[in-house]
């Protein structure tokens, strides 16, 4: 059993860690409110850009006016962006979409180009592709896969001007390197529920799956109504293209980092709360071992000094 210094070293660990997870969620509970507004606000416009970029393509026939509504077939190389956090201490969070993304390459089934967002990402998807490429029974394609580029330190509240960076890349790869670009991330749904997805970023299309294993990890589009919507554009297709399939691609991109943001913050706020709730129950739990354990010590000091009570009693006794 271990002493009462020992416990009593543990509850003041303890009761030291319980403060700081206290302060990390009240850190997060403020962030969250922020991030939950800034997230709500662009999310309706996003969608509804979402549904303009998609009609447009739609009904564009022939050559297509803009080369991000390029559809190139059969696919051989795809990209994936994936948004973590810079940090842990999120429960589940990052592990969670790292997951679902790793296993939406592995069936997808052809070379993938990582593109991540989020230190903690980047670190996860390094080890994943290093341990493929050492692994001899992998898919020749999971040897091909490699880590293109990495973003970090995204300021709390992001703009257009700070997921620019990543939309460029995004690009780049997309005419240059790859056929398919996908984007993972982590949907705000409440406090308590963040549900990770991967959505389909370029080209812009609705997404058809290759097999019904990847449905199963692949966000089906939204619902858009094409057939009573026709577009004129002046001065030229071309212009008005080159000019809003970017800034809009890029708002799908901000709009996804806005929502993981929101759930990193959400998660962190709980995995803090649980925490706080863990540490506070084992505190109780050692102060009470620690009284037993006190007790017991006066206890046998009590019977230490009746023994020798009675043993000076026996000697004077003694003839």
């Amino acid at each position: 059993m271990p002493t009462t210094r020992e416990i009593k070293r543990r509850i003041r660990s303890v009761k030291n860690i319980n403060q700081v997870t206290r302060a990390l969620e009240a850190v997060s509970a403020s962030s969250v409110r922020k991030a939950q507004a800034a997230m709500l606000a662009s999310r309706p416009y996003s969608q509804h850009a979402y549904n303009v970029l998609v009609g447009v393509a739609a009904q564009v026939k022939g050559t297509p006016p803009h080369p991000l509504l390029e559809v190139r077939e059969p696919v051989q190389r795809i990209a994936v962006v994936i948004i973590t956090g810079d940090r842990g201490l999120a429960g589940a969070y990052n592990a969670n979409i790292v997951r679902r993304a790793t296993q939406f390459a592995e069936r997808y089934g052809q070379p993938t180009h990582w593109v991540t967002v989020g230190r903690k990402g980047r670190d996860l998807i390094r080890r994943w592709i290093a341990r493929k490429r050492r692994d001899e029974n992998a898919a020749p394609f999971l040897r091909e896969q490699k880590l293109v580029a990495e973003f970090s330190h995204l300021p709390a509240a992001p703009d257009l001007g700070d997921v620019a960076p990543i939309a460029r890349v995004v690009f780049d790869e997309f005419l240059d390197e790859v056929d398919e670009v996908f984007i993972a991330y982590t949907n705000f749904i409440n406090t308590m529920t963040q549900q990770p997805r991967v959505l389909p970023l370029l080209p812009l299309r609705p997404f058809e799956p290759r097999t019904r294993d990847i449905l199963e990890l692949v966000e089906p589009d939204p619902e858009v109504n094409y057939s009573n919507r026709s577009y004129i554009f002046e001065p030229s297709a071309e212009a008005i293209l080159g000019e809003i399939i970017p800034r809009f691609t890029e708002l799908q991109i901000l709009q996804a980092v806005r929502e993981s943001l929101a759930s990193e913050h959400s998660a962190r706020m709980v995995a803090m709360r649980n925490a706080s709730e863990s540490a506070e129950s084992l505190a109780d739990a050692l102060q009470l071992e620690y009284n037993k354990a006190r007790q017991l010590a006066i206890t046998s000091e009590i019977l230490d000094i009746i023994g020798g009570v009675e043993a000076l009693a026996q000697q004077e006794e003694a003839p």
